[in-house]
C-alpha cells in the first residue's frame, strides 16, 4: 500500500489505480495509471472500454481541482 502524501489530491474510487506521487512546482501531486483508472472503471462499474474512455476523459483527468490536481500517465507497463 502507498503512503499517501499530505496535501495531495486523491481520485476517490481509483485506489487501485494509484502508482505514487510527484511534485508539480513544490506541490505535491497524486499520480495514477490511466489504463489502471480504465479498467476500474470496466470493472468496478461495467462500462464498455469506449465508455469507460469517454468517462474517465470527460470527469477524471478532465476534472481541474486546483493545483494538487492528481496526474495520469500511460504507458508505464
Amino acid at each position: 500500500m502507498i503512503e499517501i502524501i499530505e496535501g495531495a489530491l486523491i481520485a476517490e474510487g481509483f485506489e487501485k489505480a494509484l502508482i505514487g506521487f510527484g511534485y508539480q512546482f513544490n506541490n505535491p501531486v497524486a499520480v495514477y495509471s490511466k489504463d489502471k483508472c480504465l479498467h476500474v472503471l470496466m470493472e468496478r462499474d461495467g462500462m464498455s472500454s469506449d465508455e469507460a474512455l469517454e468517462y474517465f476523459d470527460f470527469n477524471v483527468a478532465g476534472a481541474w481541482m486546483g493545483e494538487s490536481t492528481p496526474i495520469f500517465i500511460e504507458g508505464e507497463e
